[in-house]
């Protein structure tokens, strides 16, 4: 296979060099983050993917906090097993600074108690830090000191949580342990009360006036932060001026405020069910930075005289201001694509037939069309989910996409042109590295089984035998497991001065510039950019660890994400106890497999233990198969479930599979109201509100550290264990990428009923319904 040079994925090339535990001690010390496991034990995971984890037992883990980025002192070596053990020195960086819990109220101090998985210490609230609150109250800490003199750390109350409100509980738990901040401090909302809500003349004289031409906003219908806008004006018969505006935010957080500290601290707003936690507050990005219709804005702009065709004769890049005309939604400007009248639909039509045409040259040059879907809820007033909808990607979409993708390309491109004393300009580039060579050399002579075949001779072919495939198997059985486990292959997206370009989209140059007002490295690209316009480039040589932060809060944005709707997801189940959806198999392991039912996209787990006979796990077909009839249950697989626990402490769906015999037809999502499904599911399932016990691993952990593996079980919480396993993104932002057990070559499972009391389980997992073993 043929890589290109500035290849960064090398892990495969250097396996062979794995440091010795001896090695690791002369290291002295080291740094990592701290796992710590519900039984308090905890483990530091160093950077070097080479180097064992390090056993840190309770004593030694100092004023650290699981998910802290930690220094560790090697304190010992195991014999046989090289197992490394240590001490932790010096706490580097705070996972998190804000906890979520409950208070504990004495006499004269209180002490709170965080809801937690992993075990900690209880806070020491003193005396007036905890405004007179009653014992057992919901709150919110903030960390506020916890030196090595001190037994338990100290914190404020920062707010409290209703405890009646479960929801709100449980998003603000999820923000908290992601390493969120939930509102603002004082500080930070006095600096942007002081901000000026009038643009002044003088600021406009130093901007190019986009005022008079016309200029709209293409956003979701209840968005109210509107950050980008698309302005049209035809120059001749051939030739248009389109220009893509952005919220000039760097104008109001200026570096060295408390406004940026916490901007660059938080680096990106999280989007829940039922709210946003913002980056910015919200007199920012809803009020001064949105590019409302009928208002004056400042903005930063990316401007194109470009034809039909989608061809650039120019670019303009520089500061500007706007008067917005009309603010259209995505569905305003789907209706006028297929037909209906509307205001500007002239443009509109002209600006579809563009895009398209962008779009399909992209994709012929080597960007990767992997198709994906994401749920909305409906709420009612209470935050219940009482309705789900898929969210698909259409040309409204697409006209947005591909103007945004042309103005992101173009600052890139622009920012490498730079020069600081020959050397290239620190920037923060948006990467997307080749595939994982290891899991496409998997994954090439799968995809032969079906009839797919790959030209690996470079990059760009491998690119386009991708998108051949995807093109082929449309519509066909295969589909949905050819596309997740190409998924599966591929690198995440990250930012970094490294500019090695973006393999998913097929770009040399890329970033971000288009959203400044939920990522920060937006902001750092708009002040850059300034700086090279003004003729005094920015130098910043911090500015690779401010990359990395910014990936790591992305990530953990992504967790929180995925995590809130789950929740949702498990809720709205709740009131279908017992019933049958149509559903795909979406992911297969050593111990069972997941379905996602065809409408609503929950994802389940049915165990092995609960099928009809002994199945064995074979992972180079991604498939289980049955001992006796031989029957195949592999990704991508129509079945049928019924929903037999729902468990949202754990945010855990577990499902039964209908088979054959008991399946007189299609199943279909029964709409029985909530009370009486509960009573068939306690009909047919006693136990079925009390979940299932997880399996003591599953494919695809690393088995040269079994530790790990059991770390990964008792830490999530309930959660599946595809949820946790081989999170990979595809190479659109926004992706997600589904899971798949691929490392056990096969694994008999145990007969069901008679067969059971003859060939006990290997694994420990317990049947639907039993309790989980502590």
């Amino acid at each position: 296979m043929i890589m290109s040079k500035n290849k960064r994925n090398t892990k495969i090339k250097h396996k062979s060099k794995t440091r010795s535990p001896q090695a690791a001690r002369a290291a002295s010390t080291m740094v990592g983050t701290l796992d710590i496991t519900r039984s308090g034990m905890g483990y530091v995971i160093l950077k070097d993917p080479d180097l064992k984890d390090i056993l840190v037992r309770y004593p030694d883990q100092g004023t650290a906090f699981h998910g802290d980025t930690v220094e560790v002192k090697i304190t010992k070596v195991s014999g046989s097993s090289g197992r490394l053990e240590g001490k932790i020195t010096q706490v580097i960086k705070r996972h998190q600074t804000e906890f979520i819990g409950t208070l504990s109220v004495s006499e004269n101090y209180a002490f709170f108690i965080a809801n937690s998985v992993a075990p900690m210490p209880d806070f020491y609230i003193p005396r007036g830090k905890y405004q007179n609150l009653p014992d057992g109250t919901k709150v919110i800490v903030r960390l506020t000191s916890w030196d090595k003199r001190s037994r338990k750390p100290e914190g404020i109350v920062v707010s409290t949580v209703s405890p009646e409100k479960e929801n709100d509980f449980a998003m603000k738990t999820l923000l908290t342990n992601n390493g969120f901040t939930i509102g603002f401090s004082q500080e930070v909302e006095e600096e942007t009360a002081q901000l000026p809500t009038i643009i002044s003349e003088q600021e406009i004289s130093k901007r190019k006036d986009f005022r008079d031409t016309l200029t709209f906003t293409i956003d979701p219908a209840d968005a109210k932060d509107f950050d980008d806008a698309i302005s049209f004006k035809k120059i001749d018969r051939s030739w248009y001026e389109i220009g893509v505006h952005i919220a000039d935010v760097s104008h109001y957080v200026r570096p060295g405020t408390a406004l940026d500290k916490e901007a660059a601290l938080r680096a990106t707003s999280v989007y829940l069910p039922d709210r946003v936690n913002p980056m910015l507050p919200e007199q920012i990005s809803n009020v001064l930075c949105s590019l409302r219709p009928g208002e004056e804005k400042l903005t930063f702009s990316a401007v194109f005289i470009m034809n039909k065709k989608g061809q650039v004769k120019d670019t303009w890049i520089g500061k500007t201001v706007i008067h917005s005309d009309h603010r259209y939604t995505y569905e305003d400007v789907q209706t006028i694509i297929e037909g209906a009248k509307g205001p500007y639909e002239k443009e509109i039509l002209w600006m579809k037939e563009m895009t398209q045409t962008l779009r399909g040259e992209r994709f012929e040059k080597g960007a990767i069309n992997f198709s994906s879907q994401e749920v909305k809820f409906k709420l009612d007033e209470n935050g219940k989910p009482v309705g789900i909808e898929i969210k698909e990607s259409k040309p409204a979409h697409q006209l947005v996409e591909e103007m945004m993708l042309l103005a992101n390309k173009a600052v890139a491109s622009y920012a490498s042109s730079i020069k600081i004393g020959g050397a290239p300009l620190p920037f923060p580039y948006r990467v997307h590295d080749q595939p994982d060579e290891e899991k496409f050399a998997s994954f090439v002579p799968f995809a032969r089984k079906y009839g797919y075949t790959f030209d690996v001779s470079t990059p760009e072919k491998i690119a386009q035998s991708f998108n051949e495939m995807l093109r082929q198997a449309a519509g066909k059985p295969e589909q949905h497991l050819l596309e997740q486990l190409g998924v599966r292959t591929m690198a995440k997206a990250i930012y970094t001065t490294d500019n090695i370009g973006h393999y998913g989209l097929g770009f040399k140059d890329y970033c971000h510039f288009t959203s400044p007002i939920r990522r920060y490295p937006d902001v750092l690209v708009h002040r850059i950019i300034e700086s090279c316009l003004q003729g005094h480039p920015i130098n910043d040589k911090q500015l690779e660890e401010k990359c990395k932060h910014c990936s790591d809060r992305e990530r953990a944005a992504m967790e929180c994400e995925r995590a809130g709707n789950k929740y949702k997801q498990v809720e709205y189940m709740q009131q279908f106890l017992g019933e049958t959806f149509p559903g795909v198999v979406s992911g297969v392991a050593d111990f069972g497999f997941w379905v996602e039912t065809i409408n609503e996209k929950c994802e389940g787990l049915v165990s092995i233990h609960s099928l009809m006979e002994p199945y064995a796990y074979i992972a180079s077909d991604y498939m289980l198969k049955a001992e006796f009839s031989k029957k195949k249950i592999q990704m991508g697989d129509p079945v049928t479930i019924q929903v037999v626990a729902a468990n949202l402490d754990k945010r855990q769906l577990d499902y039964h599979l209908v088979e054959e015999k008991e399946n007189s037809g299609p199943g279909k999502s029964a709409q029985k109201p909530a009370s009486s499904a509960k009573k068939k599911a306690d009909k047919t399932h006693p136990k079925a509100d009390k979940g299932i016990k997880k399996s003591s691993g599953y494919a695809g952990s690393r088995p040269e550290n079994s530790s790990k593996k059991k770390r990964e079980q008792e830490l999530q919480s309930g959660q599946s264990a595809k949820e946790n396993y081989g999170k990979e993104r595809q190479p659109a932002d926004k992706n997600r990428a589904t899971p798949v057990s691929a490392t056990v070559s096969e694994h008999k499972t145990p007969a069901k009923k008679k067969k059971e009391s003859q060939n006990k389980p290997v694994s420990k997992t317990k049947k639907v319904g039993q309790k989980k073993e502590k």
